[in-house]
């Protein structure tokens, strides 16, 4: 049984971060934020697939401008994602943003941190401290080096400090870095001390094979111990991956409802019909199915009903066609033509 770690309530307009069993999914969107109409499809696209909060790239007043229009048409919290002018951070609060991520290290000073602050304080929307190794402040450098949990955790905490003076409490935090070792270690230091909602990933992981394994294998040890309240997967490639890949992670962990898990063998000399076809195709169908089912697509009869028997729905291959079966038990032989619609009509049927 995990434990999660006990951390503050923030809203991203109605979408509660920290302070419960559950990881929040987020994504970002790769489409130009002032072509209105490519972001809305994109945006539209990410929350049927599971995507509870997506961040845009704001790097002009144009990109700020647009989400008046887009706040409009979408149904999820925008993040407005902001670098170095702090002027687009206040363009975004007044136009709709729902939140505000800004990386402290390129911000700029704290007269100018302050104004943001106080805006999103008067309009009631949280931000998000993106610490990120690449972009600590030249102080924290000079003295750490890039890649170091603690230079992380303490360029988070000074920040936090300054916010919390100014009266501000809607909080969200990251601790960003390309190595994974420094991600595990930065927030396993940071979830001891600070108390806001951590948003997890490794940032520029590669494309999906990459960061499939660099993302599972830095962000599997945070949710084995609880920590994490928001999750991206950072997918050099089109955002919608990045959702699959995430939901397949918090499936493991019971982080997340209405998610099938399949389960297959990987083959072997005993195989003798043409499975990976139909795995694939299973695959794909499940990516749309919202059933907390398991799903077995076995070999051989070897290992379909016995290692399969604990799946809702089974089915083990044979030189014949295969077998169907639900919790081990056999519901019938199917022919080889019939495999992939028979298993489709038992899931639907669950």
């Amino acid at each position: 049984m995990i434990t999660r770690k006990e951390t503050k309530k923030v809203f991203v307009k109605d979408v509660q971060i920290g302070g419960q069993n559950k990881v929040v999914i987020q994504s970002m969107t790769n489409t130009k934020t002032k072509d209105i109409t490519a972001t809305i499809k994109q945006i539209k696209n990410l929350e049927l697939l599971g995507c509870e909060i997506v961040r845009v790239a704001i790097l002009d007043f144009e990109d700020a401008e647009a989400l008046k229009e887009i706040s409009k048409k979408v149904n999820i919290p925008i993040v407005a994602d902001i670098h170095y002018n702090y002027k687009l951070a206040l363009a975004s609060i007044l136009n709709g943003a729902d939140k505000i991520r800004i990386n402290p290290g390129n911000i700029g000073n704290k007269k100018q941190l302050k104004e943001i602050v106080l805006l999103a304080k008067e309009k009631n929307i949280p931000i998000r401290i993106g610490i990120n190794s690449g972009s600590l402040e030249k102080s924290l450098l000079i003295k750490y080096g890039q890649n170091n949990p603690k230079a992380l955790v303490i360029s988070a905490k000074r920040i936090i400090k300054y916010f919390e003076t100014l009266g501000f409490f809607n909080i969200v935090v990251s601790l960003k870095s390309s190595d994974v070792l420094t991600t595990i270690e930065a927030y396993l230091l940071a979830s001891k001390t600070i108390k806001y909602p951590l948003h997890i990933g490794v940032t520029e992981a590669g494309g999906v094979f990459t960061s499939s394994i660099r993302s599972s294998a830095g962000l599997a040890p945070l949710l084995y111990k609880g920590i994490g309240d928001t999750i991206r997967i950072s997918v050099s490639a089109e955002p919608e991956k990045e959702i699959r890949i995430c939901k397949e992670l918090l499936r493991n962990f019971n982080l997340i409802d209405f998610y099938p898990k399949l389960i297959s063998c990987p083959t072997c000399g005993r195989i003798q019909w043409n499975a990976l076809p139909i795995y694939e195709k299973i695959e794909e169908y499940l990516q749309n199915v919202n059933k907390n089912i398991v799903v077995a697509l076995m070999g051989c009869s070897v290992n379909g009903l016995i290692e399969g028997k604990h799946a809702d729905i089974g089915f083990a291959g044979t030189s014949q066609g295969g077998i169907l079966f639900k919790k081990g038990i056999e519901i019938k032989k199917v022919p080889e033509d019939l495999i992939l619609t028979s298993i489709i009509e038992e899931i639907e049927k669950f």
